[in-house]
């Protein structure tokens, strides 16, 4: 069985509770039970955080003062998303200027093992 964390009393519970049993925090939005419901941990807004304010396409009521927000997605995922992209990015292409490079190289060394594999079945 599916358990999570409520974020205030760290309790098991189910992944799908719209609300915690235990001390009644709110978990999704209300009347929408499959939308999560984001909730800032401290002072701070979430639009501080938020990918949607950064880029000016936020429609959320109570920006840019939300504490509680059903459409929340974090920059800084995303920011993280973005390098680790660019990271595999990064060694493709130096795989790619490695192998056009070293062409000849390859060319050679798949004829050396032509020759090689036909030797062994002809003496075999």
């Amino acid at each position: 069985m599916d358990t999570t964390t409520c974020p205030r009393c760290k309790q098991h519970i189910e992944p799908q509770a719209i609300t915690c049993p235990f001390c009644r925090t709110q978990l999704k939005a209300y009347g929408h039970p499959g939308i999560p419901l984001h909730r800032s941990t401290n002072e701070e807004y979430l639009c501080d955080t938020c990918v949607y304010h950064s880029d000016d396409t936020c429609n959320f009521p109570k920006r840019p003062y939300a504490k509680e927000c059903t459409i929340y997605e974090d920059i800084r995922v995303q920011e993280l998303e973005q390098k680790q992209q660019q990271e595999a990015n990064k060694f493709s292409n130096q795989l790619i200027f490695w192998l056009k490079r070293n062409q000849f190289l390859i060319l050679l060394l798949c004829l050396l093992l032509i020759c090689f594999l036909f030797a062994l079945i002809t003496s075999g």
